[in-house]
């Protein structure tokens, strides 16, 4: 069973794009533990950020664990280039996978961790087959395209949830939450079984990121 000390992963979506470097230096020192990158192709959600070349970039810059979240249509032409590009880990949507045994066994083949994503209105039920095959799941817990929106409450349930299924299936398999995560909301997302928190604008644009993340941590 993973340990509960709480994982932080700032995702650099919240980060000054005009000073990634910066930005990078400030998640190390203030404890954070990956660098979640946020991948919107404009087509499986509505928005478009970025691709292999800044993840390279944010390799380059930072011993933290790169852990890049594809929210993009047909993720298999691009696991590799980002792969290549220094990601750590590479989590794919189970909406967008209509194969995802095959896509989690070639992030895999390529040396890295493999995790799956749902969105909240998708239940853990749908990933009782593949559950034993991952590194992690990532849980939406707001609906993905956009950073700064509100945490919705059912996800408790599905963190519970999805905790069950994981210790009878795979203990070291590690939940983690993305969307709508605070100071004031991450004691209990990891008392329901969240390992680490995915946090934008409660990380970066926090008064103090230090102080936010000990507290999202549960060090504080």
């Amino acid at each position: 069973m993973p340990g509960k000390s709480t994982l932080i992963a700032p995702s650099i979506l919240s980060a000054d794009f005009s000073d990634l470097k910066s930005s990078l230096e400030l998640a190390e020192k203030a404890g954070a533990d990956w660098i979640h990158c946020d991948v919107m192709d404009g087509a499986f959600v509505p928005n478009i950020t970025f691709g292999p070349i800044v993840v390279q970039a944010i390799a380059k810059n930072t011993s933290l664990v790169v852990d890049t979240h594809l929210m993009i249509a047909d993720p298999d032409r691009y696991i590799e280039d980002f792969v290549k590009a220094g990601s750590h880990q590479v989590t794919v949507h189970q909406e967008a996978c209509p194969h995802l045994h095959r896509t989690i066994q070639f992030i895999r083949s390529l040396g890295a961790k493999a995790g799956v994503s749902i969105n909240p209105a998708t239940p853990v039920s749908v990933l009782e087959s593949i559950l034993p095959d991952l590194d992690l799941v990532l849980l939406m817990s707001v609906n993905p395209g956009f950073g700064g929106q509100k945490f919705i409450p059912s996800s408790i349930d599905k963190i519970a949830r999805l905790d069950q299924m994981r210790r009878n299936m795979n203990p070291q398999m590690l939940i983690a939450v993305d969307g709508g995560v605070t100071e004031e909301n991450a004691a209990e997302l990891s008392a329901a079984g969240a390992d680490a928190l995915i946090a934008g604008t409660a990380f970066f644009r926090a008064a103090d990121p230090a102080a936010a993340a000990r507290k999202i941590k549960g060090l504080a």
